[in-house]
């Protein structure tokens, strides 16, 4: 069983607290972790390119030459796609690149990305992240003093308004909830700041 150093917002040693081997130490599935980050990616993708194709482009109506007898290639518009401002053929056209993963898949790949981020010694827990009010300074100087890498995701256990905009713009920083924490943020990051209350609550969904 993993055990991790809770610290305070001043990164004073509070505590120990022992993470769950179900969740935190696992053998890491790679492949699991690796379709749900393209899958992640994927389901980013707008999908909304369009190209015109030859009967969309307005022109064209006239055959530009008679068929016969003048020794060029035979042409019936202007607007086929050899021509310039003629149509594109077989361009991009709108789509959904999203795909669905199996409900256990992604139980097992969000485990494994908890499991490495474990086993790096990259997940810092919080015995509570409140600031008094909307100040980024205060934020830029909790995360100094938990020596933080430079790419930080923060999980809360539920929606904290003043946390999220003192940290919104701080580069390289992120701020998420238990309910929406992804594998591939777990991933992305250098380090995971996370409040106590949100370790039992990951704990309690995925053991």
């Amino acid at each position: 069983m993993p055990n991790v150093t809770v610290f305070d917002m001043t990164g004073k040693k509070v505590s120990e607290l022992a993470l769950a081997d179900s969740v935190f130490a696992i053998e890491p599935s790679v492949s699991a972790m690796h379709l749900c980050v393209v899958n992640y990616l994927a389901n980013q993708r707008q999908g909304t390119q369009s190209t015109l194709t030859r009967a969309e482009v307005s022109g064209g109506g006239k055959k530009p030459w008679r068929q016969k007898g003048t020794g060029r290639a035979r042409q019936g518009s202007t607007r086929a796609p050899q021509w310039t401002h003629g149509g594109i053929a077989h361009g991009p056209k709108p789509r959904e690149y999203g795909f669905s993963i199996n409900k256990k898949v992604r139980r097992l790949a969000m485990k494994s990305a908890l499991s490495v981020k474990a086993a790096a010694s990259e997940i810092v827990v919080l015995d509570k992240l409140e600031l008094e009010a909307i100040k980024t300074k205060e934020m830029v100087k909790v995360l100094g003093a938990l020596e933080t890498g430079k790419k930080v995701l923060i999980v809360l256990p539920e929606k904290n308004d003043i946390v999220y905009r003192s940290a919104r713009n701080i580069a390289g920083v992120q701020t998420t909830l238990v309910n929406t924490l992804n594998v591939y943020d777990i991933l992305n990051c250098d380090t995971m700041v996370v409040v106590k209350d949100a370790v039992a609550k990951i704990e309690e969904v995925y053991a």
